[in-house]
């Protein structure tokens, strides 16, 4: 059987090169043994692009970084809050992310496009052309206000996170804990809820990935597209901070949404360890469970490819046809694959980015 093409709910590969340039790293061009996507191991493992997160890390100056946050306990780990970010200083990374997409689209010689409806990313797969959807992870380079989301629009953003792992000036994020509820703070802010509207009056889609669960709630009642979480897994198999209830996975289902499961292993494993030596059946499982709980049409993949510690077994992004045999070996056919690749994707984006958006009405 030919590779089935993979369209991916979540990738920090824009993050890796522009950190790694600045340390005279890896490129995007060439195959590499460090990182997890480059175009020639995309090409191998049947990657057809996906969401490429601009994400600001967290600010030196503010003294607060993920290792020294990190407590381990007698039950898992808990990580101290991250501060908010200055606006200026995340702008700063997403501007400069933003322009390194663009700049790898231009020198791709046509093997990589910037989409920017859901045609366009079906064309692509179709093609054989990296498919670029740019997404920014963590609302905060838009300053307090949402008002610049239009002209951010304008220049290609297709999908938004509002938060990652910490507050800003819409909603909280989720603190990373193991074991731990998605229940850690307070809702979306006024300014949150407003910027859900214009995320559904231009077409942008609304990430709840690293959202916590009163955010989730306040998205639930308000938006008007599908509930959408392009990286997380499901916290009745692995009760982490950043996995979905039961109940919201129930919410993304009568919304007619999707759910990325993360490759992350804390995010997978019943232990939350950070161990890379987990087992393709850990995933399985994971998306058994979504399966189950959401259908067959509202399930594919968010793998979290470089911002993540994922199963030996996948390696990287040309890991992705083991996993898919995996799948196949669990009863999974080939409509049912299909499906989990980038059907399921391409479906939610036609209702998201035509339904309610201007550019494809």
């Amino acid at each position: 059987m030919d590779l089935i093409p993979v369209l991916d709910g979540h990738n920090d590969t824009l993050l890796n090169l522009l950190l790694r340039k600045r340390g005279q790293g890896r490129g995007f061009f060439e195959r590499s043994k460090t990182g997890h996507i480059d175009l020639p191991r995309a090409l191998e493992g049947g990657f057809g692009g996906g969401f490429f997160a601009c994400f600001a890390p967290p600010d030196p100056k503010a003294g607060w970084d993920e290792e020294s946050a990190l407590k381990i306990t007698e039950s898992g780990y808990e990580v101290a809050g991250s501060p908010p970010l200055d606006p200026d200083y995340a702008s700063g990374f997403a501007d400069a992310m933003t322009k390194l997409l663009f700049r790898l689209e231009a020198e791709s010689e046509g093997s990589l496009k910037v989409v920017r409806t859901a045609k366009e990313v079906e064309d692509r797969l179709r093609d054989g052309v990296l498919a670029a959807i740019l997404h920014f992870e963590g609302a905060e380079n838009l300053g307090p206000e949402p008002g610049g989301l239009e002209e951010f629009y304008a220049a290609g953003l297709r999908s938004l996170g509002l938060v990652w792992s910490r507050p800003n000036a819409y909603a909280s994020g989720v603190p990373f804990r193991f074991p731990g509820s998605p229940d850690t703070g307070p809702g979306l802010t006024n300014a949150g809820k407003e910027l859900v509207r214009e995320c559904n009056r231009l077409g942008v889609l609304v990430d709840l990935s690293h959202l916590n669960e009163n955010g989730f709630w306040d998205v639930a009642g308000l938006s008007e597209a599908p509930l959408v979480a392009t990286h997380s897994n499901a916290h009745a198999l692995c009760p982490s901070t950043r996995n979905l209830t039961d109940r919201q996975l129930d919410a993304i289902k009568d919304s007619d949404g999707m759910v990325g499961v993360n490759f992350a292993v804390t995010f997978l494993r019943e232990d939350g360890k950070d161990d890379a030596d987990t087992p393709l059946s850990t995933v399985v499982r994971h998306v058994d469970h979504l399966v189950d709980r959401v259908g067959i049409d509202r399930v594919g993949f968010g793998s979290d490819f470089d911002g993540a510690r994922v199963p030996e077994a996948i390696g990287d992004v040309s890991g992705l046809p083991n996993l898919l045999a995996a799948l196949g070996e669990r009863g999974y056919g080939e409509a049912e694959l299909r499906k989990l690749a980038h059907e399921n994707w391409l479906r939610v984006l036609r209702r998201t980015w035509a339904e309610q958006g201007a550019d494809e009405r």
